[in-house]
């Protein structure tokens, strides 16, 4: 008998760049693989790379930063109806919309495995929110992971904080991975450039990114260290947090940001940088600081859940304080004082990859946890 597994994403490019691997593997091990995401079928390109590996696509209607609760039913209705045509044996939700209406189509329609992975707290938690929506998020999660048969944390402090909420409770079974992995083998370690120090950014262009603190600590630096070249690639997203074009016109106009745009191979850009740097307020698991670990580059991040976990401070790169300009600066400028430091750094971050990060280690601990490493699916009925 061939078991059906469905992967819900609230964004369709993540299920090849972020759970390709896994899926992969999925497909390898037997199982007929389906996904679930908005405007996969019109993004022919991620489809056809899906289709490829096996996978059937589903357009589901959500919208990632949408509050409207008539859409949102809307989006737990088809999720319903898909699971109902499909019956699958597994469903694995990621991210908030996923998690929640599929975690909660899953029970409704009684399948039999239901599994959810936080990758991250989102806009409501990031910020510091306190009011109805984040109250409202709260009950969400609590109704919809009471319904799983196990949760799967990217860090161990998002872990601690949904227990010290109540969202997740003692008897729920969880689990916590080094994040998505990286592909070692993909992201190979590459030589630093023989040129003047570069720094990079990769991200959606938020708020809680940390972009804001990066501009400004390159415009402080290259008062200093007028050579020095910071670069920053990503796009403006649907988010409310997210900065506006005239914000990104502005760091381009005064000189302090190269912006390189939207990636679709974000390898050469990694290969041509000195150092990563990534100021987020908060992470799953960070995936690009992953790659550019994989590719031996040092990094400056936060020492904040999800970012504190990939650097080890002053081994393979430096953590500073959320939303401190004058510590991103201090540490970038270690890079442009010390010029063996960023050698040194890229090695350890290149080992720390190989052995916490690589994404077969990872997807072999989701496997197992999921119960199919044994293709052991069965039908033994839902529980409340």
């Amino acid at each position: 008998m061939t078991h059906r597994f469905l992967i819900i994403a609230g964004f369709a490019d993540s299920l090849v760049l972020f759970r390709g691997a896994l899926i992969a593997e999925l497909v390898a091990n037997g199982l007929e693989v389906h996904a679930a995401a908005p405007g996969i079928s019109t993004n022919q390109s991620m489809r056809m790379k899906l289709e490829r590996m096996g996978v059937v696509c589903h357009d589901i209607p959500a919208r990632r930063a949408g509050t409207n609760p008539v859409a949102d039913l809307w989006l737990l209705w088809r999720l319903v109806k898909l699971m109902r045509d499909l019956k699958p044996d597994v469903v694995l939700g990621y991210t908030i919309k996923p998690v929640i209406y599929g975690s909660i189509a899953a029970w409704l329609t009684r399948v039999p495995r239901r599994f959810a992975m936080i990758t991250g707290l989102g806009f409501a938690f990031t910020n510091g929110r306190s009011g109805r929506l984040q109250s409202l998020i709260r009950q969400m999660y609590t109704f919809a992971l009471k319904r799983t048969d196990k949760v799967f944390f990217q860090n161990p402090d998002d872990h601690a904080l949904f227990r010290e909420l109540g969202i997740v409770q003692p008897s729920l079974p969880v689990a916590v991975v080094n994040g998505s992995g990286v592909d070692v083998q993909q992201f190979v370690q590459e030589p630093l450039p023989n040129k003047e120090v570069r720094f990079l950014m990769i991200c959606r262009l938020l708020g809680d990114k940390g972009v804001r603190e990066y501009a400004a600590a390159a415009r402080l630096v290259q008062a200093t260290y007028p050579a020095a070249r910071f670069c920053l690639a990503g796009w403006i997203d649907e988010n409310p947090d997210s900065i506006v074009q005239s914000e990104l016109d502005g760091w381009i106009a005064n000189g302090a940001i190269e912006y390189i745009g939207r990636l679709d191979d974000v390898r050469p850009a990694i290969a041509s940088c000195t150092v990563y740097v990534l100021p987020s307020y908060r992470e799953g698991t960070p995936r690009t600081v992953l790659e550019a670990m994989s590719m031996g580059r040092p990094v400056i991040t936060t020492d904040a859940p999800g970012c504190r976990e990939t650097v080890v401070d002053g081994r393979n790169g430096f953590l500073v304080p959320v939303k401190s300009v004058d510590a991103l600066v201090h540490a970038m400028e270690a890079f442009l004082l010390d010029s063996t430091l960023a050698s040194k750094m890229g090695w350890e971050s290149r080992k720390i990859a190989e052995t916490k990060y690589d994404v077969h280690k990872v997807n072999e601990i989701m496997i197992r946890e999921m119960g199919l490493d044994a293709m052991t699916v069965g039908r033994s009925g839902p529980h409340d």
